[in-house]
């Protein structure tokens, strides 16, 4: 028996049942974000293991409710932005439902965190490129990994919208959200967000 983490298994301790990952599931940042597609209850025990505190669902369907029993039932927080899965290129993608989005997502408070949309590809893609470019990541390496997870189902238009998209205005509260939460582990690794000359936010307690 093991632990199924995109495809590898790994031994599991004594006779535990293997843990079935969501489809399309990776990391984003070591034990803090993750990615995946819908998750059935064949595997809540495996995102149990992952110690959640936060679903960032971006589907506009209702959470199926034994979805919500075992978020209930563990204490995990659910965060629901509606984006149509869309095909048709003539559909924008909507940057206003990203940006609040991504404004939960870099709340460490909110860490450990999973998002997922259904297959965990252009929806979770976007979200997932946009954070990256918040990181300073250089776009071809966005793209690259955007690529890397949609495979053949890669959009040009999620592509484009990852190219065009600014994070300036998240920017200006990183130091709010991120550096300024004193309950956040000195030792565990940050989401890091380097400024580029921007003006700090003053903060009242």
């Amino acid at each position: 028996m093991g632990l199924m983490v995109g495809g590898e298994e790994e031994a599991a301790v004594g006779d535990d049942p293997v843990l079935a990952p969501p489809p399309n599931f990776s990391t984003v940042e070591d034990r803090c974000v993750y990615r995946s597609g819908f998750p059935e209850p064949s595997n809540f025990p495996f995102l149990r293991a992952l110690n959640l505190r936060s679903i960032i669902y971006l589907c506009p369907e209702p959470y199926p409710e034994e979805n919500l029993e075992f978020l209930k039932a563990h204490r995990i927080k659910l965060f629901q932005f509606g984006i149509d899965g869309t095909k048709e290129p003539s559909v924008p993608i909507p940057r206003v439902t990203i940006t609040e989005a991504l404004k939960v997502l870099i709340d460490v408070r909110n860490h450990p965190a999973l998002i997922h949309c259904k297959r965990g590809k252009h929806r979770t893609g976007c979200v997932v490129g946009c954070l990256r470019k918040l990181q300073n990541w250089c776009l071809s390496s966005i793209l690259e990994e955007y690529q890397r997870i949609a495979g053949t189902k890669s959009r040009a238009t999620d592509m484009r919208f990852l190219g065009t998209y600014d994070v300036s205005c998240l920017r200006h509260c990183l130091h709010s959200i991120i550096y300024q939460y004193q309950g956040y582990g000195s030792k565990k690794r940050r989401l890091l967000y380097r400024e580029e000359s921007v003006q700090k936010p003053r903060i009242k307690s």
